[in-house]
């Protein structure tokens, strides 16, 4: 008996695995996809991921929701990263997300960005100690549940890794790219390759990969110093075929900025060329 004709774990199905409605291994993926609420029209997604932690992720999700929106365009984010949420901090949201018979409500930062995320709904400082499926079910109702209105562009900043989460996305969301975030230690770029293969594995188009801390500025002469070794990235990029979105150095004005809640009044064009490359994919 193989794998796809033996019964499955439920004691109360009679069916074989190949037959079930279970089974999703022969399904089309298409049918896996969550509808959006009926008051949402979306027109493209795009996630934030990252092959490991402490890289930088929603600030490049934060950098390129502002640089959409300064575009002209109509943005959102979705904070999936349910036990280390950092978004609503850093665009100075402290608000709780309001809700009524329809829905509930994203909320909007002060420059039109709007945002949900698990701060928004319970107390910042609360940890969140749930199991994966919850967590899981909580991302696909920030899809399902949340009115978000029109957008042009939804950036979702994704937890780190390949686990539930970033698996939920992949298959409940229709993505229409993915942005790697990696820096320039070695041991990241290599786990980066993971976070690529999985996207490849899920047919997810790349559109390409963002170094942060890539290097620090001198304040006195200008120079560039590679805090952390000369970067491998136009190597690793090549490798895997993948275009350089941008490269942002560590700078104390942004992090004073996030710190502060003022984070979308970075002046930097860090990721301008990133923002370009977005902007090419709109439906």
């Amino acid at each position: 008996m193989t794998n796809e004709d033996r019964a499955c774990d439920d004691k109360t199905c009679n069916k074989s695995c190949a037959s079930c409605d279970k089974n999703t291994k022969n399904r089309d993926p298409k049918e896996l996809l969550l509808k959006p609420h009926e008051l949402n029209s979306i027109k493209n997604v795009i996630g934030v991921v990252s092959g490991k932690g402490g890289v930088g992720k929603s600030m490049v999700t934060a950098t390129m929701a502002e640089l959409m929106n300064r575009k002209g365009y109509k943005v959102g984010i979705m904070d999936a990263d349910i036990t280390g949420p950092s978004i609503p901090k850093m665009l100075g949201l402290n608000q709780r997300a309001e809700s009524n018979e329809l829905g509930i409500m994203a909320v909007e930062s002060k420059s039109g960005i709007k945002v949900m995320s698990i701060n928004l709904l319970i107390d910042e400082e609360r940890p969140v100690i749930w199991r994966g499926p919850m967590i899981t079910g909580v991302v696909k109702q920030f899809w399902t549940d949340i009115i978000w209105g029109e957008l042009d562009f939804l950036f979702i900043d994704m937890p780190p890794g390949t686990g539930d989460v970033p698996l939920t996305v992949f298959q409940s969301i229709p993505l229409d790219g993915l942005i790697i975030v990696t820096s320039p230690q070695e041991l990241v770029s290599m786990i980066v390759k993971k976070a690529y293969n999985m996207a490849q594995q899920m047919n997810i188009p790349i559109l390409g990969i963002v170094e942060n801390m890539s290097y620090v500025k001198c304040p006195d002469c200008g120079r560039e110093i590679d805090v952390f070794g000369k970067s491998k990235l136009d190597e690793k990029a090549k490798s895997m075929g993948i275009e350089i979105l941008g490269r942002i150095p560590i700078d104390p004005e942004l992090s004073m900025l996030s710190d502060e809640g003022r984070f979308t009044e970075f002046k930097s064009d860090y990721l301008q060329s990133a923002a370009d490359k977005v902007e090419k994919i709109l439906k």
